[in-house]
């Protein structure tokens, strides 16, 4: 029975801990609480160039940091659910075929959609190619979430020009990651100190 108890318990714990962030608009919040992910955007920036704000803005504008988020199913009927638009889940609302691609490239076969330091660590690989491929900077929120919409071949046609809803969103991309940047900068290097020097 105990067991039972205990293993219930760490259960509970583990649901709590998968879900969303008591304060999406704060990214020193979200870090303070999940030091994890801290990390895990820090790595990104220093493997693939792209800064941390821009990371944490595509991500909540993906999935507003829903590690099991997935488009909504389709209806028949306007009441049947059917199928769903497309293969997208996870932090990064990452494709099936543009995952496995990134899983080749990388060598980390293992990586889940699920999991918050393999999507951050996607959306860096996914970016990296945008200088060279699309001409886009690092920097640049707006149009690195357009070709990260269309691919960077749509990117390159101009097919998001017509797609005022996409536009709209790109938009808000930049905004919050403009707002992250500001956060970050007040808090980024109390979060870079260890353990030892927070206490003392």
């Amino acid at each position: 029975m105990r067991t039972l108890t205990l293993l219930t318990t760490m259960i509970l714990l583990s649901a709590c801990a998968a879900g969303r962030p008591a304060n999406p608009n704060n990214v020193c919040h979200m870090f303070e609480e999940r030091r994890s992910w801290y990390r895990a955007a820090e790595q990104t920036e220093q493997r693939w160039g792209v800064p941390v704000p821009v990371t944490m803005a595509f991500i909540y504008q993906e999935s507003a940091f829903n590690a099991r988020a997935r488009p909504d199913r389709t209806r028949v009927l306007w009441v049947i659910p059917w199928s769903r638009p497309s293969t997208a889940r996870g932090y990064a609302q990452a494709l099936s075929s543009t995952w496995t691609q990134y899983q080749q490239e990388t060598g980390n076969r293992f990586a889940s959609r699920g999991n918050f330091g393999d999507a951050v660590d996607f959306i860096g690989w996914y970016n990296h190619y945008s200088p060279a491929r699309s001409n886009i900077a690092l920097t640049d929120a707006r149009n690195l979430y357009l070709a990260y919409h269309e691919g960077h071949t749509g990117y390159n046609r101009g097919t998001y020009q017509n797609k005022g809803w996409l536009l709209d969103t790109a938009a808000a991309v930049e905004r919050n990651a403009q707002r992250y940047q500001t956060q970050y900068a007040s808090c980024r290097e109390e979060l870079g100190r260890s353990w030892w020097r927070r206490v003392f």
